[in-house]
């Protein structure tokens, strides 16, 4: 699948984006269902981010880029609740700005995914308060709809950035759409938790990458 992320102004406006993507790998894929854990780079960066999983339901035109959100809603399988692991060996990659980002795989290092949203065309997901602790201390919350045009603007983005570079989109692919609470550094040892709305969490633990 592929991570989306934020770009904000100024250097929105200097690349003419105001989202970024980059690649999860299926081998990085982890299911909420069992004890997960996501894997952080030892002496590098580290966040847990919640987010909502949009997984795409169909194989997709090779290079259309001119999907609309409407477009990009009829994509749409699932919605899922999880939780991205973002990981780089360079410490300092968010200080470096949204290309070194885009460089070192978009800083992913994991997807979590946790249980899928009944009925998401109705939840109204977009609103819902969510909420991030880390060892049970509130890190951060926030709502999906105060990214531009929410978590459908990110799929959208996505298809039309894959579909200019000629990538193809195949079904079952995942879009981690974005950090619903803000990016929140952790260290291994860690427990991380996500509660979407009322109903719906998503938990792990963290640890420190294997070495190979």
């Amino acid at each position: 699948g592929w991570k989306v992320g934020r770009i904000f102004p100024p250097l929105s406006e200097k690349f003419g984006a105001n989202r970024l993507a980059g690649p999860i790998f299926t081998s990085h894929t982890l299911s909420a269902d069992a004890v997960a854990s996501g894997n952080i780079f030892t002496g590098g960066f580290g966040a847990a981010e919640a987010e909502f999983l949009i997984k795409i339901g169909s194989d997709l035109p090779l290079g259309k880029q001119d999907y609309t959100l409407e477009d990009a809603e009829r994509q749409i399988e699932a919605v899922h609740v999880g939780i991205e692991i973002a990981s780089s060996p360079l410490p300092t990659i968010n200080e470096l700005g949204p290309a070194v980002t885009v460089s070192d795989f978009g800083n992913n290092n994991g997807l979590i995914i946790g249980q899928a949203i009944p009925d998401w065309q109705n939840s109204n997901f977009a609103d819902w308060v969510v909420r991030l602790e880390i060892d049970g201390t509130v890190a951060g919350s926030g709502s999906a709809n105060s990214f531009p045009d929410g978590p459908l603007g990110s799929v959208r983005f996505l298809l039309n950035n894959l579909g200019e570079r000629g990538i193809a989109i195949k079904a079952g692919t995942w879009i981690s759409s974005g950090a619903v609470t803000g990016v929140h550094q952790v260290t291994p040892g860690q427990s991380v938790q996500a509660f979407f709305d009322t109903s719906l969490l998503v938990s792990c633990t963290i640890e420190a990458a294997p070495i190979v």
